[in-house]
């Protein structure tokens, strides 16, 4: 695993989301209202509807396309839904986001 540097608190929106390319893999950079950061694959597990464009409220985001509620620290639809998005480790220090990521998928993106 690596650490990678993605942007600044800043350039993540407060209640949305940044998106930071990895090669073939989208991610979804999180910020909640009350400032936490998390990451997850920007795909919905239902139909792969982009979660970066979803509305955030908690600690949850609601998928733009079908409604479906993914918790932001697991990664899990709630409710009745089932299913997951790949979510990934997040560290804030100074001021500044960054991702842990498998070195595989590193590899792929070179």
């Amino acid at each position: 695993m690596i650490w990678i540097d993605v942007c600044s608190v800043t350039e993540v929106p407060e209640r949305g989301a940044r998106c930071v390319r990895v090669g073939a893999t989208t991610i979804a950079v999180f910020r909640t209202s009350r400032g936490e950061i998390f990451a997850l694959r920007d795909q919905c597990p239902h139909r792969g509807g982009p979660l970066s464009q979803g509305i955030v409220h908690g600690t949850r985001v609601t998928c733009p396309l079908h409604d479906w509620v993914i918790d932001l620290k697991t990664g899990n639809a709630t409710g009745v839904d089932e299913g997951s998005t790949p979510t990934f480790n997040v560290r804030v220090a100074d001021g500044r986001v960054a991702l842990e990521l498998p070195a595989e998928l590193l590899a792929k993106a070179s």
